[in-house]
């Protein structure tokens, strides 16, 4: 990985590529990680080093023998599943049994070349969803969200982006080298006092055991009551409260394209305490870790799921934005601001369109087309030049979107509704007219404060 002609991993599934990144970030902190900012800046790549310092981690990466990489050493003589269960989109023995596998797929994976079913292993172990009756789901859910600092310069670039400090483990540090801890019952959740940090990068909440034969791998033994994990941070995810005070939870994908107003607490600062950015990338921003740097980019990945179930995989690269001093809170606003208009705009929709999820795509199309304009309006934030025209421009912008929409699906067949229906309609444009209101005053006043005059 610390060769310079290395650019990106090249598995044949878009997941398996986004948990190979977090595979060889763990093994970077597993062996040879940054101790300290200044270390993280003096540091250059050096693959001779890095497998040097890896070597003595070899006994534990061996996908078969006495402690099998991400395995526990199960009995063979149990019915293996087939392999394909190490697919989070594969489906499950109820979906095939009753048929039902809509969004799913059955029978894909045969067997494995060892490689692959390794890394689909690994991939399982850190994005598992619930399996059925004490079958865990990973340390941050199914399908969490992992947020990447990208500075597109090849493999090692985004590894040492994102390494957190640390110091090396053990060998007994990795959960399989150990005795497994069984989840049965309460009170047996591990907690990062009884593991090294590593292990944020190789946990281990599914029991399996891989089936092989001289073809590759055919079959997985599967147990119920692995390591539950609870209390544990992982770098790569950002987090959020429910309320304040509450404890942090992973943030998973929404459906839909990812998109300005997803940015809060992902890849823009939040101010609410509710939401807190990944810690690869707060360290990142706090750190100046890419000061007087070009700007680099965000990558955002995950399954978007429903329960158990997968719904589709996000892949987005997002800029990561860098403003100047006190800039961030306008940045904020303005998203905000856009929430509210999006809020306003499906409630004036609701005499034009009565089903919830048709007011919800119009909302969604909101955003799409304001996309364009926010890049616009952030531009001239990155500047320090004058913003007193800033706050109207943006207000404008949401202002005459969700008018335009509005007429899009209230204006036809307006003359044959009832004279009732007419002057609901009528009275929601009106409301809609309001966007530039005392509604926007936290937005605009947060301008103010930055100029030093009322906007």
């Amino acid at each position: 990985m610390a060769e310079p002609d290395v650019l990106a991993p090249d598995w044949p599934r878009a997941d398996l590529n986004l948990a190979c990144y977090e595979l060889l970030l763990g093994l970077v902190l597993l062996a040879d990680p940054p101790q300290d900012p200044v270390d993280w800046r003096m540091r250059k790549p050096d693959s001779t080093a890095l497998k040097l310092a890896l070597e003595r981690f070899a006994p534990a990466f061996w996908l078969t023998g006495k402690s099998p990489f991400l395995q526990e050493v199960l009995d063979k003589d149990e019915q293996p599943k087939p392999v394909d269960m190490l697919f989070i989109d594969s489906a499950g023995e109820n979906a095939v049994r009753k048929n039902s596998d809509l969004m799913t797929w059955r029978g894909r994976y045969g067997t494995l070349d060892p490689a692959l079913a390794a890394m689909a292993l690994y991939t399982l172990q850190a994005f598992a969803p619930s399996g059925g009756a004490g079958n865990r789901t990973s340390m941050r859910g199914g399908g969490p969200m992992v947020t990447l600092i990208d500075p597109g310069q090849g493999l090692w670039r985004l590894i040492w982006a994102n390494v957190p400090y640390g110091i090396p483990a053990k060998v007994e540090n990795l959960p399989w080298m150990r005795p497994v801890r069984i989840s049965e019952m309460k009170g047996s959740e591990t907690y990062p006092k009884h593991g090294h940090p590593v292990e944020a990068f190789f946990g281990m909440p599914r029991r399996l055991r891989l089936v092989t034969d001289a073809e590759g791998v055919t079959g997985v033994i599967q147990k119920p009551w692995g390591t539950n994990y609870a209390g544990w941070r992982h770098p790569t995810s950002p987090y959020y409260r429910q309320k304040e005070g509450a404890e942090l939870l992973p943030v998973h994908p929404k459906p839909g394209p990812f998109g300005y107003r997803n940015w809060l607490g992902i890849g823009a600062w939040d101010s609410s305490a509710l939401r807190e950015r990944a810690k690869c990338v707060e360290t990142w921003v706090s750190q100046g870790r890419g000061d007087n740097g070009p700007e680099v980019n965000l990558r955002i990945a995950g399954w978007t799921m429903s329960n158990m179930t997968p719904v589709t995989f996000l892949n987005s690269i997002q800029p990561l934005i860098t403003l100047p001093k006190n800039h961030d809170i306008v940045l904020e606003q303005m998203i905000r601001a856009a929430d509210r208009a999006g809020q306003m705009l499906r409630g004036a929709l609701r005499p034009v369109l009565a089903n919830g999820t048709g007011r919800d795509a119009v909302v969604e199309e909101f955003f799409i087309r304001t996309e364009p304009q926010f890049h616009d309006r952030l531009a001239e934030l990155k500047t320090v030049g004058p913003l007193e025209s800033f706050a109207a421009r943006w207000i404008g912008n949401l202002q005459c979107t969700a008018l335009d929409l509005f007429d899009l699906h209230g204006v036809p067949g307006l003359a044959a509704r009832t004279p009732k229906e007419q002057m609901e309609i009528v009275r929601a444009r009106l409301g809609l007219q309001g966007i530039q209101s005392k509604k926007f005053t936290e937005f605009t006043e947060s301008i103010a404060a930055l100029e030093g005059e009322v906007v």
